[in-house]
């Protein structure tokens, strides 16, 4: 019973403290993560979100934004259950804003307040270039 148990949460994650870095190495996010480090280097194959910046020395360097990357990936892996393709389309979707969410309406013609406006910004454009040529 035990064992059961401690299977049932192995992969629950757990709030994980990102550190107050620039940069982590592969390996230290592979320790916050809890995931071997050739998991991270595949999924950054899969994830174009994924993408570490190489140092001179070529290590991989992951910014905060990819270590929570990294943690959302796992919890859409291992814990709800997607599948590779399904968790990019998911990303994908959280990463761009809703498209159905309307545009701010702008006036198809121009309301009487903003011809007013505009005649005094005239009238300013004109005293001022009238001072430079006189």
């Amino acid at each position: 019973m035990m064992a059961r148990k401690k299977n049932s949460n192995r992969h629950k994650s757990e709030e994980v403290l990102i550190p107050d870095k620039l940069y982590f190495r592969i390996g230290e996010v592979a320790t916050l993560c809890r995931l071997p480090a050739y998991v991270l280097r595949f999924w950054e194959s899969e994830f174009p979100q994924l993408k570490p910046v190489k140092s001179s020395t070529g290590q991989r360097m992951y910014r905060k934004r990819d270590v929570e990357s990294v943690l959302r990936i796992k919890q859409l892996l291992y814990e709800q259950g997607f599948t590779i393709a399904g968790a990019r389309l998911q990303l994908r979707s959280e990463g761009k804003p809703d498209k159905t969410q309307s545009a701010i309406p702008f006036p198809s013609q121009a309301s009487s307040e903003i011809q007013q406006i505009r005649r005094g910004l005239r009238e300013i454009l004109n005293l001022l270039s009238s001072r430079k040529t006189g």
